[in-house]
């Protein structure tokens, strides 16, 4: 049975970071989150990138841990907390089974889904756990469920979504007892530049799921894979 958590109605006074916030589902989860009172800091690779006037940005390529620890220490002399994660970088990478493809691409696709989200919440986790009830939301794949066929080529991408599943319940396994809600999510089939103009879902529905995750109280459910705010298999 999918928990009935309890939500904060308004995120006002907490701090949130959402990594590939310039476009696609994390600049909507970025969005609404400002709106709900967040102070949002939008990760972003590079600084051309456009960002709303209601957010702070702060230089984040994930694969580069460097950017990471700056990134972090920027916010904790900012602010002095951390509140939120939302692992939400990603590509896309090969398109091929794992035999044709490139092992270059490989690399990249592994280096931004899986590696990235790992160092991200490495340096967030002193911050995190400082109180009780810190959340990382994991923006996962159905791609990477393993109770799903696994076929169809995209391998790169599947397998790092099915990494990311495992740093959830890693995270939740080793960091619960200390009030760290960790939850994976797939957003659905969304149109972006990664999903393509023909995907059924708008960013907006795309972005509810991890929005709504973001909102858990302390003691909220964790350590789960949720599609549409429930729980579906791993």
């Amino acid at each position: 049975m999918t928990p009935d958590p309890e939500l904060y109605d308004s995120l006002d006074g907490q701090v949130a970071l959402v990594t590939g916030a310039n476009r696609g589902i994390g600049r909507e989860i970025a969005a609404q989150l400002t709106n709900l009172g967040a102070t949002v800091y939008a990760g972003v690779r590079s600084a051309t990138h456009d960002i709303p006037d209601d957010q702070r940005r702060v230089l984040l390529d994930v694969t580069q841990e460097g950017d990471v620890h700056e990134a972090m220490a920027t916010i904790d002399e900012d602010e002095g907390r951390l509140d939120v994660l939302v692992n939400n970088a990603g590509v896309i990478g090969p398109s091929e089974s794992l035999a044709a493809a490139r092992t270059p691409e490989i690399d990249r696709t592994l280096a931004t889904n899986l590696r990235g989200p790992v160092l991200v919440t490495k340096y967030a986790l002193p911050a995190l756990t400082a109180a009780l009830g810190g959340r990382v939301v994991n923006v996962s794949s159905g791609m990477g469920a393993i109770t799903e066929p696994q076929s169809g080529g995209s391998s790169a991408y599947r397998i790092s979504k099915t990494g990311l599943n495992g740093l959830t319940a890693y995270l939740h396994g080793e960091y619960g007892d200390e009030g760290l809600l960790a939850n994976s999510v797939c957003p659905g089939w969304v149109r972006t530049d990664m999903g393509g103009e023909n995907a059924s879902l708008p960013v907006e529905k795309g972005a509810e799921t991890p929005v709504w995750l973001c909102r858990f109280r302390p003691g909220g459910p964790a350590g789960r894979f949720w599609r549409d705010k429930q729980v579906v298999d791993w």
